[in-house]
């Protein structure tokens, strides 16, 4: 099942929760049984088979006439994985790490699958990194690696967009501003629960720029997988229901492109991953 959060017309700010049919072309609305948000269907621990029975009881909506909104809103958690694709760090001419450098971006980070980011004006170095969105689906505390991926209710696209300047010079070095500024995290276009998605660890995954390709990789890359990361993190750090985890982006951001390249107002960004679906994401001035 794909999962969308979303607004119409007639429910003006409201947001509702719904599934998308197979081919794409529909959403069922089945916001009145779980408040119109993923999360507390999550930590309802409904079956698959009890939501698939409310999406037959609904009227079905197109999806041309909803404004899809990021699948998930305001996580407890959204924690980042960084230097986790081999490429990535060739480009930067770093060593694999031997284990997973860790950081955050805030929940006011996220937007939804074609909302627009923000250049904002104290950078000029806003750059893009298309990652594999994990989301958790039960509360994980001291989670075995072998059973970490019982942990997972889904996966969705993310962009961890990222203001390089305050990221590697200002801030004291800290990632948190530089990561964590308004719109930096667009996801969408669905919670794509993981019945659907064989394999985690085998999925095409791009991002391009005004249609230019300028990654282009894929998931078996990773150096730590998603159950290590679930494993290592819950042995200090409670995971909860809606929390996500960002795992990671191959090599082609703009920082290390020779010359360096950098989001401005007017670009489009297009990031994608195989069988999760495609957001497109247009920068703006900062007003």
């Amino acid at each position: 099942m794909r999962f969308v959060q979303f607004r119409t017309a007639a429910t003006g700010e409201k947001q509702r929760l719904g599934v998308l049919s197979e081919d794409g072309t529909q959403v069922s609305d089945i916001s009145d049984r779980y408040e119109g948000d993923l999360i507390t269907l999550i930590r309802s621990g409904v079956s698959l088979d009890e939501v698939k029975a409310s999406v037959a009881k609904a009227a079905p909506l197109k999806v041309d006439s909803v404004e899809l909104l990021a699948p998930v809103t305001n996580p407890q958690k959204i924690l980042c994985v960084g230097l986790n694709y081999s490429g990535h760090c060739e480009e930067q001419n770093k060593p694999i790490p031997k284990e997973p450098m860790f950081f955050s971006k805030y929940a006011t980070t996220i937007v939804g699958p074609h909302d627009d980011v923000i250049a904002h004006k104290i950078s000029d170095q806003i750059d893009w990194e298309v990652e594999l969105a994990v989301i958790i689906g039960k509360k994980a505390k001291s989670v075995a690696k072998v059973n970490a991926m019982d942990y997972v209710f889904g996966y969705t696209v993310a962009q961890d967009i990222s203001a390089r300047d305050w990221q590697k010079q200002r801030n004291g070095g800290q990632f948190l501003i530089g990561k964590s500024m308004d719109t930096f995290c667009p996801l969408g276009p669905a919670a794509v629960h993981k019945s659907l998605v064989k394999d985690p660890h085998q999925l095409a995954i791009k991002c391009s720029v005004n249609g230019v390709e300028k990654q282009n990789g894929s998931t078996s890359e990773l150096i730590f997988r998603i159950d290590d990361i679930i494993a290592r993190v819950t042995e200090s750090i409670t995971l909860l229901p809606g929390d996500v985890i960002l795992t990671g982006t191959p090599a082609g951001v703009g920082m290390h492109r020779k010359p360096a390249e950098f989001l401005k107002p007017g670009d489009v960004i297009d990031s994608e991953i195989e069988g999760l679906g495609k957001i497109k994401n247009k920068v703006v001035a900062d007003s």
